[in-house]
Formats: structure tokens, C-alpha cells, sequence
């Protein structure tokens, strides 16, 4: 697990992101944000145990099933199984 604070993340509402094998962070500050890590640790196992590139296939098909269904991106994401595991 690598953490790095990024500026890509800056004008986005995502605190942070998981790209297998790093945990990518808005703020400095959320290293020390004991959930927010946690969160993206699981995210890290879940990409292990489908060998990274099934997660992120099985992860873009969900969320967009989800967002043709809801018609809503925040409740899409809420929605996606990885989500609500981590």
C-alpha cells in the first residue's frame, strides 16, 4: 500500500481513491483519517482478490447499471456492492 496525496483529486468531490497498488488522497490531512483509510484498505483487498482488473470491470458495470436504474451518480455509487462492503 503506497498513500499519495494528489492535486488531481483537488476540484472533485472524492476524498480519496484506490489505483491498485496506491491509496490516492485529496488532502494531506486524511492520511490521518482512520475511516477514509480503512475504506480504501478494503477497496485494496477487494482488487487483490479479483486480480485488479475484474474489480474495475465488475465496478464500472455496476455503477452504470445502477445510474441507468436511479438515474442519480451519488446514489449509483452508494449502491455499488464493493461500496457498500468497504
Amino acid at each position: 500500500m503506497i498513500i499519495v496525496c494528489q492535486n488531481l483529486l483537488k476540484n472533485t468531490k472524492i476524498n480519496g481513491i484506490t489505483l491498485f497498488p496506491f491509496i490516492l488522497l485529496k488532502k494531506p490531512q486524511d492520511k490521518n483519517n482512520k475511516t477514509l483509510i480503512n475504506h480504501e484498505k478494503i477497496h485494496l483487498r477487494q482488487q487483490v482478490e479479483l486480480l485488479v482488473i475484474f474489480f474495475y470491470l465488475w465496478y464500472v458495470i455496476e455503477y452504470y447499471y445502477w445510474y441507468f436504474r436511479l438515474n442519480d451518480s451519488f446514489l449509483a455509487y452508494k449502491y455499488i456492492s464493493f461500496e457498500r462492503e468497504a
